[in-house]
């Protein structure tokens, strides 16, 4: 069962925070992929230690990073069973010193994220799940806390939004709403927002890949949300190119998102 690695995932994923916070605050060199995103030192540190390491939980099963080479990512199609890891998501919001960027690890079963950890290594803070055995949060002093989505409250709508990448329906959508709050943060602790609790609705209408997601789905639906295309069916993963289309996290899954993500205002 995946909440028997659960554990072990955790600790390899705040080792790889460590491996990445001597470069943090410190002048790194960057370079420019192929698709305009930064890599530094620090994003390969956490990737070689994490595909050298999750073997070791699993022998047999293989391991996609973001860094990994093109011909890694195109074996996840054929593949029921593997690794799914972002070894640091917000390399721009690190570049920054924001402190909002994370290390994301998935367990990937039949198209779907059944274990998740995404680590802030700055904040100190640990988000981990498994379909089984629910949504946690760990923080400074280590103590373990489950994490649950709320239910929405429609007069009182809390939306996150990325600080990069708010697209234009983000914007579309708050002018629907009555009375919503908006917080910006970077990398995946958007979707970490609703699995608590602080947020009910995070809108993605610009691109992201499956190394974004997984492992946030994870905790999103262990906590009670759940994450979907904009037509409403579950984000699925293995898919070509690895790409993901506009998302919606909600944290009440009773919650019609619909109506004001196509367009249909809402009123308190």
């Amino acid at each position: 069962m995946s909440a028997d690695y659960l554990d072990s995932v955790r600790e390899l994923a705040i080792e790889a925070g460590r491996r990445i916070m001597p470069f943090y605050r410190a002048q790194v060199a960057v370079t420019v992929k192929q698709d305009a995103s930064p890599l530094t030192a620090a994003d390969l540190a956490a990737h070689h230690f994490l595909v050298d390491s999750l073997p070791g939980i699993l022998p047999d099963v293989a391991v996609i990073s973001e860094e990994s080479k093109p011909e890694t990512h195109f074996s996840a199609l054929n593949l029921d069973r593997y690794w799914l890891v972002d070894p640091l998501d917000g390399t721009k919001e690190f570049l920054k010193a924001t402190n909002e960027f994370t290390v994301n690890v998935a367990l990937i079963e039949k198209g779907r994220p059944v274990l998740g950890v995404v680590h802030a290594p700055a904040l100190d803070v640990t988000y981990f799940a498994s379909e089984t055995g629910g949504a946690w949060r760990t923080s400074a002093n280590g103590t373990a806390v489950p994490v649950k989505t709320r239910r929405a409250d429609l007069a009182h709508l809390a939306v996150v939004a990325s600080k990069d990448h708010a697209g234009t329906m983000v914007k579309a959508m708050l002018e629907r709403l009555s009375n919503p709050s908006l917080r910006s943060m970077g990398s995946s602790l958007k979707f970490c927002l609703v699995a608590e609790g602080s947020a009910d609705l995070y809108l993605r209408d610009v691109p992201t890949m499956e190394w974004d997601t997984a492992a946030a789905q994870c905790v999103v639906e262990s906590a009670g949300g759940s994450i979907c295309a904009l037509d409403g069916k579950a984000l699925r993963y293995g898919k070509a190119g690895l790409k993901n289309p506009s998302l919606m996290t909600v944290g009440d899954r009773e919650f019609a998102w619909q109506q004001i993500a196509c367009g249909d205002a809402i009123q308190s």
